[in-house]
């Protein structure tokens, strides 16, 4: 029978009052939503549906027809007033909505999120995202943005609450980029891990502007390892200016920047490449410290995977992979092995990461620390966003974490002093919640 709703989504108290009144041709009909028991912790990543249950955002978005099924269709014969007297036969049979197994782990799911959340406070930063990553099949454990927001209670939610900043905010990652620049000189053969780099006088002039390392340091003279442990502006400037100008960019698309990771999470953006043919040394020697070049916090996160799975590129997934993704060779296994003996370094003592350190764990990662780009042009000079990428174990790499805080206010805004702590507590309980045995028992 026809009908036309007058209110959907009442409460029932309300719906018994109106049928109380008995008014003819009102009736009530029951219908069922969605709950999330997961709540503001993954509402990111599962999304939410209508009220026809139809996905508006995230998974619940992407998977919409896989979830809904297909309606059927069966001949019948109707009188004149359109009321059905018979079926005759059945034209297609309906198929039932699939299931949906997610690679989302809850428990390091609500890890993330509160370690998030708490840093935020800590900070009064104005917003930020986490990103763990399975090494080995390319699963998305967990993702998490703060500010969030309840799918359950969406009344007077600021949409950009709803804003998957993980996959589809980019910004310029800063010094995290520097792993690929020296994998780019070592790889060139112009240069080894020992190689003496002048940053003297703490200062580097190209194109008319001028290049500082922190707080305007004068490192003096480095080992390429040095440039990468003290994470030196002007270090990695020098070694990328003395090498083919499109060997960095051709290098950092290669592990998946300025193109979709392939989760086929809706709103992905692809990031941003310079386009090499016009290029200025300038932007070259800038690129080689992580600006000129936006990504996503999932694409940094799948760029440092490859490092850690001995130079294989794998697809990004959101559904649950029990089995081993083969994945591309985009980079020498010979290489990532002497990478990620650096990136160990960076939390040696003396190096930018020191605070992300996990007892009875090798930990391999880097800091950045970016300045946030001004919509009028330039930069801010007091916003930053502070970033970590973190590998463990560094024995045999199980997970990636990307931590990405921004605009984290007062006297600490470096990823090494905001970032890390955070990758490290959350780090540490993924690893212990996945079972994952410690390298060194001796050191806890």
């Amino acid at each position: 029978r026809e009908f036309v709703y007058l209110k959907r989504a009442i409460p029932l108290e309300k719906a018994n009052q109106i049928l109380a009144l008995h008014i003819p041709g009102v009736f009530l009909e029951k219908g069922y939503k969605r709950y999330y028991p997961e709540a503001d912790a993954a509402a990111h990543v599962v999304g939410f549906t209508n009220i026809d249950d139809h996905g508006q955002e995230g998974l619940e978005l992407a998977y919409d027809s896989w979830l809904q099924g297909i309606p059927g269709k069966t001949r019948v014969v109707k009188d004149r007033l359109g009321n059905t007297i018979t079926n005759l036969d059945v034209i297609t049979k309906p198929q039932q909505g699939r299931d949906l197994m997610l690679s989302i782990d809850r428990r390091i799911q609500y890890l993330a999120y509160n370690e998030l959340k708490n840093i935020i406070e800590k900070y009064h930063a104005e917003s930020g995202s986490v990103v763990v990553l399975a090494v080995k099949t390319g699963e998305v454990l967990a993702m998490a943005n703060m500010p969030s927001y309840n799918p359950n209670n969406r009344k007077g939610i600021p949409i950009n609450n709803m804003r998957n900043r993980a996959v589809t905010d980019l910004f310029e990652p800063g010094s995290t980029i520097k792993a690929f620049t020296i994998a780019n000189a070592l790889g060139s053969g112009k240069y080894n891990i020992n190689t003496l780099v002048n940053t003297n006088p703490g200062v580097l002039k190209v194109d008319g502007h001028l290049i500082y390392d922190d707080k305007h340091r004068n490192n003096k003279v480095l080992t390429v390892k040095g440039v990468l442990q003290k994470s030196s502006n002007i270090g990695v400037a020098k070694i990328t200016l003395s090498l083919p100008s499109d060997s960095l960019l051709n290098l950092l698309r290669s592990v998946g920047f300025g193109q979709s990771t392939q989760s086929g999470f809706p709103g992905e953006a692809a990031g941003v490449l310079p386009d090499h043919l016009k290029w200025r040394q300038f932007v070259l020697a800038t690129l080689a410290f992580g600006y000129s070049i936006s990504a996503t916090p999932l694409q940094l996160a799948q760029a440092h995977a490859v490092i850690a799975s001995g130079g294989l590129l794998r697809p990004v997934t959101f559904l649950k992979n029990d089995a081993l993704t083969p994945g591309a060779q985009v980079l020498p296994a010979k290489l990532c092995k002497q990478m990620m003996s650096l990136l160990e370094a960076v939390l040696d003592i003396g190096g930018t990461g020191t605070r992300a350190q996990i007892p009875g764990y090798r930990v391999a990662g880097k800091t950045g620390t970016a300045y946030i780009a001004s919509p009028a042009g330039g930069y801010y000079t007091d916003r930053y966003f502070a970033n970590f990428v973190g590998i463990a174990p560094a024995s045999d790499p199980q997970l990636v974490i990307v931590v990405v805080i921004k605009n984290p206010r007062g006297s600490l805004y470096h990823g090494g002093q905001v970032a890390a702590p955070a990758f490290a507590n959350i780090m540490n309980g993924a690893l212990r919640i996945l079972g994952i045995p410690l390298d060194d028992v001796d050191s806890l």
